[in-house]
């Protein structure tokens, strides 16, 4: 959900991103964001349900997530095979960083 919510942030809206942000990443209870939003637990837990499936949603519509983690296993194998065959090229080397740091 942590990398749902890192490629998708900017379609929710500030609540969802607050409720899971306090929820995810701060580690908070229902109980404690509740009483930070001055609402019940319930209202909590439908919201951060709620926002968990359109996340879920966006990354069935859009797969961005899946694209990334095909990328990333892709440029492994590449490296992997590059130094398996020995080759040093500071250029190439430059270029795999490079690719590294584009996500």
């Amino acid at each position: 959900m942590n990398m749902l919510f890192d490629f998708y942030e900017g379609l929710l809206t500030e609540k969802q991103k607050a409720y899971l942000s306090l929820y995810y990443l701060d580690d908070f209870s229902l109980g404690e964001i509740a009483e930070e939003f001055e609402v019940s637990r319930q209202a909590v837990y439908d919201n951060i349900k709620r926002t968990e499936e359109s996340l879920e949603n966006y990354e069935e519509k859009l797969g961005m997530l899946k694209k990334y983690i095909e990328r990333e296993q892709v440029l492994h194998k590449l490296e992997e095979a590059y130094l398996k065959a020995g080759l040093q090229d500071a250029e190439v080397e430059a270029l795999f960083n490079e690719l590294k740091l584009i996500d």
